[in-house]
């Protein structure tokens, strides 16, 4: 479970995520929906112990991020898949982290072939299509067969096949009671696999919500995200013309 309570992120003067409180629930695929700049990739990024809030909390599992003694048996998240060193075989790439963690040799064989890469898995990631890319760093995130799964745009470079992989395996993690935070840009694809949304819009929650109620009364999810964060941006506005 991913709990957040009042989290706030500030870059300087600019402030990248504000107040925001939402709960992702094992269980179910939860979708992070905002435009772009909206603060999701930091959000993930504190809730993988990457980024410190300013204030508020992010807590996993019960703890903060980085209380957790064995962090990749309780979370494991993918930002961005090409961050392998490019000479390096996706084999050795996931031998390394589960040498590193205190995880078994033979998971490597086993979350390669769950990403459907043991034909490729020696060969130096520096050449891996973006496909294939995305593959390694979900096996990667996959490694410790962690309780919670955060992935940021998962079908981004796959092929049809891919995708229709990717919504099969975020469908199974869901299914044995995991909790699965997954970002996207593509509402057809988000509308398919997730069946709980967050969604924000200048660091700020805007909703918190099923997927079934929020395309209530619209053609597609794409219609009712746009009319959503649309109206979230016009109340904001006249918010602060008031305040002047």
């Amino acid at each position: 479970m991913i709990e957040i309570h009042e989290l706030t992120k500030r870059y300087g003067p600019t402030t990248a995520v504000s107040d925001l409180t939402f709960t992702v629930r094992p269980g179910t695929v939860t979708g992070f929906l905002g435009p772009n700049g909206a603060g999701k990739s930091t959000t993930m990024r504190m809730i993988l112990g990457l980024d410190e809030p300013t204030s508020g909390s992010v807590t996993v599992n019960g703890r903060p991020p980085r209380a957790h003694a064995a962090p990749l048996h309780e979370v494991g998240g993918m930002l961005d898949p090409q961050a392998v060193h490019p000479s390096r075989s996706a084999y050795h790439h996931l031998l390394a982290l589960a040498q590193t963690t205190g995880i078994r040799r033979s998971r490597v064989d086993e979350v390669i072939d769950a990403v459907g890469l043991r034909s490729v898995a020696k060969r130096p990631a520096g050449k891996f299509s973006l496909g294939m890319a995305q593959r390694l760093g979900i096996a990667a995130a996959l490694l410790g067969d962690p309780a919670t799964v955060v992935l940021d745009e998962p079908v981004n470079g796959l092929d049809v096949e891919g995708i229709r992989w990717m919504r099969g395996m975020l469908a199974e993690l869901a299914a044995r009671g995991k909790t699965v935070f997954v970002s996207s840009h593509l509402m057809s694809e988000i509308a398919q696999t997730a069946t709980h949304l967050i969604v924000i819009g200048q660091g700020r929650l805007i909703a918190d919500t099923s997927v079934a109620k929020l395309t209530a009364g619209h053609a597609s999810l794409e219609d009712a995200f746009v009319d959503l964060t649309k109206d979230a941006v016009e109340y904001r506005a006249a918010a602060f013309e008031e305040e002047k």
